[in-house]
């Protein structure tokens, strides 16, 4: 077994946290998500590092946004102060995108707002999810460029614009030029 870090575990002992709480099998979790079971059953022991396209179709199948995912359950009391220092941080193994979640955890907000920065030449594509229709997203640039592309169309970003879009489409988010990206994600779950 290849060495394991402790954000593989810990993303391995949620995703299976969730699964129980939600008393799903791993078959039918594999059925939701359009993830193997073999997959999951890999990440929950934390012999695989999940994308970021594949944990949003875990954390959906779940019920979840990626934020509420690297939420913790039952953290110390909300706090409508989210500190830096003690935001949530993921990278994804396969681009490298680190991923920050800003919004304080635990509040009672349909919002989520997430930093990201996303390295030169970086493409991370998300499939059509029929559940998130109800979901929207903004897409606000602050540094470099990036392309979001919604099926046949392109939008090219520059710094200070913003996309909004339905989550429910296939998307993808590329950076087509040498200088890393940032930018956040403002999530409405829509519930």
């Amino acid at each position: 077994m290849e060495q394991t870090d402790e954000t593989d575990l810990a993303i391995g002992a949620r995703l299976k946290a969730l699964r129980a709480s939600n008393g799903l099998t791993l078959d039918e979790l594999a059925t939701r998500s359009g993830v193997s079971r073999a997959m999951i059953s890999r990440i929950e022991r934390a012999e695989a590092s999940p994308t970021a396209a594949l944990l949003a179709r875990l954390s959906e199948a779940l019920g979840l946004s990626l934020s509420a995912f690297f939420a913790e359950d039952g953290e110390a009391e909300a706090s409508p102060v989210s500190r830096k220092a003690s935001q949530k941080l993921w990278r994804d193994p396969h681009t490298g995108y680190l991923r920050r979640s800003v919004s304080p955890p635990g509040v009672p907000s349909r919002i989520d707002i997430v930093e990201v920065d996303f390295p030169p030449h970086a493409r991370v594509s998300f499939p059509p999810r029929e559940e998130s229709r109800v979901m929207t997203q903004h897409v606000w640039l602050f540094e470099g460029e990036l392309e979001m592309i919604i099926g046949e169309t392109v939008h090219t970003l520059h710094p200070g614009d913003c996309l909004f879009m339905h989550i429910g489409d296939a998307f993808d988010f590329h950076n087509p030029s040498d200088k890393p990206t940032r930018y956040a994600v403002i999530l409405d779950r829509g519930h």
